[in-house]
């Protein structure tokens, strides 16, 4: 099940976003995951696992187990290389081991004081606040994303934690029109009114942190899982799935594509058998009234300054 982009490329709905994964478990990862269906990965400069990917794709190309035009391959250009944009993208490419990219985003609406490339460093001042640089614009870094388009080097081009205003300027000021937006969208953080704008314009918008970011950022933010909400364990018993399953396959029903990280094989197969159901519409607006604008998302804690403010 694929939703076709403005610009007319196919992009699964379902994918395994592969932030917070131990270079040592991508290997079995990747492999089970394509032998399980998923032919989407999400990965960034960030993760600094871009190597290790690679060399498992590498290994499913090379056995025949999936060919390269089968996978939708995402990454991210970093904050610190918001300046160096080509030489970013070739350096993913190089790690990654490929031609192209499916889609290249713009991880963070902010430029940050250049690290080396590929460095994805997070620089912070005296004060221990991120160091912001204040000479390079959103739409200088977009143009330089849209030469990547014309250079082959990638498909499709896309931003990422950018709000309606942001969003809303992107469009202005593009030749070529983000294809994504990546942002955290989940039961308890629906975002409608983004999600809507997106979609009214073209935008397909990717779920980061579908699930609520659960264990993990409770682990790193403290915050609270939907996992655990009434509403959900009820859907699940009622429907007999897993309460993830009912979430991813609430963000599929919104049109949404949905890019679940895990590490445990049980889970990887859990969360792709969300295709032989469908929620009706009651159970719908019973999980839309559950939003608690509630972000579990919070780069705040390590960089001194939120961002989101």
């Amino acid at each position: 099940m694929a939703i076709t982009l403005n610009n007319g490329f196919k992009m699964p709905v379902v994918g395994l976003g592969v932030w917070r994964m131990d270079g040592k478990d991508v290997r079995d990862l990747i492999i089970n995951s394509i032998k399980l269906g998923y032919r989407h990965f999400d990965c960034a400069a960030d993760y600094k696992n871009e190597a290790e990917v690679g060399e498992a794709l590498s290994e499913a190309f090379k056995t025949g187990l999936v060919k390269r035009e089968d996978l939708f391959i995402t990454t991210k250009l970093w904050n610190s290389d918001h300046g160096h944009v080509l030489e970013a993208c070739k350096d993913s490419l190089k790690k990654l081991q490929l031609d192209y990219l499916d889609l290249y985003l713009v991880h963070f609406p902010v430029a940050v004081k250049h690290t080396g490339v590929g460095q994805t460093g997070s620089p912070l001042d005296k004060d221990g606040v991120l160091d912001i640089d204040t000479t390079i614009s959103l739409e200088t870094t977009w143009h330089a994303m849209e030469d990547l388009v014309s250079k082959g080097l990638v498909r499709s081009i896309g931003i990422s934690n950018y709000d309606i205003f942001l969003t809303r300027d992107c469009l202005a000021y593009s030749k070529v029109k983000p294809a994504v937006n990546q942002i955290e969208t989940h039961p308890y953080f629906q975002r409608d009114c983004l999600v809507k704008f997106c979609q009214k314009h073209g935008i397909c918008v990717t779920a980061h942190t579908p699930l609520g970011g659960a264990a993990a950022n409770a682990e790193w933010f403290g915050t609270v899982s939907c996992l655990d909400d009434p509403v959900l364990k009820a859907l699940a018993e009622k429907y007999k799935k897993t309460v993830a399953q009912i979430v991813l396959r609430w963000g599929i029903q919104r049109n949404t594509v949905v890019i679940p990280k895990t590490s445990k094989f049980e889970r990887l197969k859990e969360n792709f058998e969300v295709f032989d159901f469908e929620l009706a519409k009651e159970d719908m607006d019973k999980i839309k009234a559950i939003d608690r604008k509630y972000r579990t998302n919070q780069p705040a804690k390590f960089w001194g300054i939120d961002l989101y403010a």
